[in-house]
């Protein structure tokens, strides 16, 4: 068994279903967001808070945590071996036909991006709530963390930017992952790419439309859009 995830195609696995996990992550974390928004009260986004504060979550993180490794080591590893196996071939390029996927060519340098902006969402979030919390620290309130940081035009535009280098990411990563986990005949590899490119663009559209929200609402700019469900509170 440990021979099969030594070779390529076993890496390959690895980084999909490891990639998947992931987005089953980015779908609870974007649901969670959105009740900032919906809830005129903040009442279940407040809930939610305080339930990732308990004690569970500290097995939860180094899971997560462990899937985001595995993810990206594995995604080095794999674009490290076939560059030098076949000069400038991306790993997820697997025939000519593909190549006329922009996504599909420079995910590394997607993931990078993604990566990099990730640290400074851990900065801006998780080091001053989950981090305080287990150093025995002060945790900081969401409702203001998230009017501080999106209350700034120029860090909700990075965070926007981040949010549409996640989606090239995500319409080429999803359906890789799932073809390589197996479903991956001619019918249903169509479907998935259909299904994935919706499936991603409503999870960044949510992620996108609390960071605008949050920004609108540390500004006073609320108002503007009054027929939005939950705005007015």
């Amino acid at each position: 068994m440990a021979s099969i995830f030594k070779s390529s195609i076993g890496k390959k696995l690895l980084m999909s279903i490891s990639g998947l996990f992931l987005i089953l992550f980015l779908t609870f974390h974007m649901v969670m967001n959105l009740t900032y928004v919906f809830d005129p009260d903040s009442v279940v986004y407040g809930t939610i808070c305080e339930i990732l504060s308990m004690g569970w979550v500290n097995v939860v993180v180094p899971i997560l945590a462990a899937g985001f490794i595995v993810h990206v080591a594995y995604a080095v590893i794999l674009t490290i071996g076939n560059r030098r196996a076949r000069g400038e071939q991306r790993y997820e390029v697997s025939n000519k036909a593909r190549t006329d996927s922009w996504s599909s060519r420079n995910m590394f340098v997607l993931g990078l991006v993604v990566l990099l902006c990730l640290i400074l969402h851990l900065t801006d979030f998780w080091a001053k709530m989950q981090l305080q919390n287990w150093l025995g620290g002060e945790e900081g309130d969401p409702y203001m963390l998230m009017e501080v940081t999106f209350g700034r035009w120029w860090l909700t535009c990075l965070y926007l930017a981040w949010f549409f280098v996640v989606w090239f990411h995500l319409t080429h990563g999803f359906w890789s992952a799932l073809q390589t986990v197996g479903w991956n005949n001619n019918i249903w590899m169509k479907r998935w790419k259909v299904i994935t490119i919706a499936y991603v663009t409503l999870l960044m559209l949510g992620f996108a439309v609390v960071a605008i929200y949050a920004f609108c609402k540390a500004n006073g700019y609320c108002g503007l859009v009054p027929n939005f469900p939950g705005i007015l509170g």
